[in-house]
């Protein structure tokens, strides 16, 4: 099997701790991701290339391993190779699923064709890609599977998640309903209802009224400073 080093890897941190313009540091949970490729070199390559944007990789060339491996690790994404000599990668995506029906499994092969994609989608494999590959284009492929998975977000989208989740904890400890809070603020139940989810952009009007509603400070609405 081969593989292009013909991109250029750039370190680009993928989750450095962000920083807004209210100053609220930002630390994003840490991606875990397993490779697994009978290639110890590609294995190699793929873990040094990740690694550079900031994830915590773990390679098996072993996929004979993989089952244990899951079983005991807490993993976000698997990248799986298609062909390996002691166990193929669509038996290896079947017991995967067998332990975790959630993580998101990308496969990659030097040798696509029509069945092998569509056993892999129907064990809910999240991409497909033919070898050698791209790294841009599969920095982009990871990209559109963390989003999926919710493993992603931009500054602005981890700092509502922050002021929502706050916000949820802080109504929750006081043991006001939604409705409790539409009454206080005058904002209605829908809306504060996304400001919790992080579906909605809150304006520093909306977040004075819940803060006074909460009985706390504004900046106590970013999380911990």
């Amino acid at each position: 099997m081969g593989y292009s080093r013909d991109t250029e890897i750039e370190p680009r941190a993928t989750r450095p701790a962000l920083e807004t313009e209210a100053a609220v540091p930002i630390d994003v949970p840490a991606v875990r991701i397993l490779i697994v490729d009978d290639d110890r070199a590609i294995c190699d390559y793929m873990q040094t290339l990740l690694e550079k944007d900031g994830f915590t990789v773990k390679a098996l060339s072993d996929p004979t391993l993989v089952e244990d491996e899951v079983r005991q690790g807490s993993y976000h994404v698997i990248i799986l190779d298609l062909m390996m000599p002691k166990l193929d990668g669509i038996e290896v995506l079947r017991r995967i699923r067998e332990h975790d029906t959630d993580v998101a499994v990308v496969v990659f092969t030097a040798h696509p064709n029509l069945d092998s994609a569509v056993a892999a989608m129907k064990l809910d494999a999240v991409d497909y890609i033919k070898k050698p590959f791209n790294v841009d284009e599969f920095r982009e492929v990871l990209a559109r599977v963390m989003r999926k998975k919710g493993l992603a977000r931009t500054p602005e989208e981890q700092l509502h998640k922050i002021i929502g989740d706050t916000i949820r904890n802080l109504r929750k400890t006081k043991e006001l309903t939604l409705k409790q809070m539409s009454r206080r603020t005058g904002l209605s139940i829908s809306l504060l209802s996304q400001i919790e989810r992080a579906e909605s952009s809150p304006s520093i009007s909306s977040l004075y009224k819940i803060a006074l509603a909460l009985d706390t400070k504004i900046q106590d609405l970013f999380g911990d400073n």
